[in-house]
């Protein structure tokens, strides 16, 4: 029979080193701060301490100190977006976004929920064309069913009789990499933040033509707030995703003129996407482009709860959040890091329009009329520069409010039993030592997040379940 030495020796290293770490004697306070964290994949390590005195006596009401934890630090959340990045931390994110999305939907979060009746609208802007395309196709139909079709100039078939479904690695690629417009779509993503601008300005514009009213005169009586994300479709150009909301001029908390409706902001909203032209100045080798949005245009109502016509409320909260966290293995990038050189870009698995992208923005990037773009930095998105969630300062609360929210709440369970004092002062004193996990305790970390998710999930569907029998009742 093989010693314990020998079968520790057969074991992986992950194994070795969780075994290894449940033999310490500080394991179970280590495990509670794991579990704290929510199992996040990469936590962050500090050291130091929290002291709170009454300012009066000096008396010390609470002490902390990092000195009898193990290692001699804490561990805490990476709050990284990216599911392929950190699993834990992503579900905290994508519950943030929920909630932030619904509360510019339905109220709550110190909005008025008296903003479900106003008119609200699911957008969805894309990019234009920058050349032929393998496209997804359903139902048997055919990808470029087109006889004669012909050849490019550089001998390409200019049709395609293949039927793609979403797991083809042809879908989404160019019909030809050299007919390909790279530098157009590289520029567009540099420049999709002011397509936006451009949008929203000119939809007062639009709505103010429509409903009869100068510009001033609307600004003065409706003000449109957004919350809007960034997708990547299959060819790998973002399109955009947003809740419209048309509130009266003082906010969510304002209702809209009666004139003000849906169907008038729709129709704004179609002809303001359509109206946007960009010409932005390029060096000679470039060329001249004109830069808009694409002529797939998506408008939707949304409906409130057992609403009959429209989008639910829900439903696009939650694909919102769900979309946040997606990390470029995900998307059709397939990178979550910026790169360094062009040899990242070798190294990387990545299909050859998108590595085409990524040499374009390394490229364009070294010219010097478009160094404020900043394309080498961005290579890693495409040229892409906009944070993947935005909103308006008036649709909703903030990431900000709501993780301070949940800050507050489990900081006062961990204050517990301490005096209440209202003039307690707290100093603080934390130091970066490191993050991460070994192997080992990024074992027993994975394994509690997973328990943590079930847990979450049988106590959704046993709410679910409460739900249903009260309303049955």
């Amino acid at each position: 029979m093989l010693d314990h030495a020998a079968r520790l020796r057969q074991l992986s290293e992950a194994d070795r080193g969780a075994i290894q770490l449940a033999q310490d004697p500080q394991f179970s306070r280590w495990l509670a701060q794991v579990t704290a964290t929510g199992g996040c994949a990469h936590p962050i390590h500090l050291t130091g301490s929290t002291t709170t005195r009454d300012a009066g006596t000096g008396e010390i009401l609470h002490h902390y100190d990092t000195a009898h934890e193990p290692g001699e630090r804490l561990l805490v959340r990476c709050r990284n977006r990216r599911a392929t990045v950190c699993a834990p931390c992503s579900r905290l994110h994508a519950g943030d976004t929920f909630h932030l999305i619904r509360a510019g939907l339905l109220g709550g979060k110190n909005v008025p929920t008296d903003v479900r009746d106003h008119p609200r609208l699911f957008v969805t802007l894309t990019a234009p064309s920058f050349g032929a395309m393998h496209r997804t196709t359903t139902d048997g139909e055919r990808c470029r069913p087109r006889r004669n079709a012909g050849r490019c100039e550089h001998g390409r078939h200019l049709g395609c009789p293949a039927i793609h479904d979403v797991t083809d690695p042809l879908a989404g690629q160019p019909l030809c990499l050299a007919c390909y417009d790279y530098p157009a779509h590289v520029l567009w993503h540099a420049h999709a933040g002011r397509l936006w601008k451009a949008f929203t300005d000119n939809l007062y514009n639009h709505l103010a033509a429509r409903t009869g009213r100068t510009r001033t005169g609307l600004r003065r009586a409706v003000r449109i707030s957004y919350a809007k994300v960034a997708e990547y479709q299959k060819r790998a150009a973002v399109h955009v995703h947003a809740v419209v909301r048309l509130d009266g001029a003082n906010g969510p908390g304002d209702p809209p003129p009666a004139w003000a409706s849906a169907g008038d902001l729709t129709a704004a909203v179609r002809t303001a996407a359509a109206a946007v032209h960009l010409h932005p100045p390029y060096s000679r080798g470039l060329g001249e482009h004109e830069l808009r949005w694409g002529t797939q245009l998506d408008v939707r109502p949304l409906r409130a709860f057992g609403g009959c016509e429209g989008l639910a409320d829900d439903a696009v909260a939650a694909y919102v959040a769900k979309y946040v966290t997606k990390g470029a293995a995900d998307t059709a990038i397939g990178l979550d890091h910026p790169i360094t050189s062009p040899d990242d870009i070798a190294t990387a698995r990545l299909s050859a329009h998108v590595q085409a992208l990524i040499h374009t923005c390394w490229r364009l990037g070294g010219l010097p009329e478009l160094e404020p773009l900043r394309l080498r930095a961005w290579a890693h998105t495409l040229g892409y520069r906009g944070h993947i969630l935005t909103k308006s300062c008036a649709y909703s609360t903030t990431y900000t409010a709501l993780r301070a929210e949940r800050a507050e709440h489990e900081g006062a369970i961990s204050r517990a039993g301490v005096p209440d004092v209202a003039d307690a002062v707290t100093s603080t004193q934390w130091r970066y030592v490191g993050s991460g996990h070994t192997p080992g305790a990024a074992l027993i970390a994975a394994g509690i997040a997973e328990d943590l998710l079930r847990n979450r999930e049988v106590a959704r569907v046993a709410l679910a379940e409460r739900r249903a029998d009260g309303a049955a009742s």
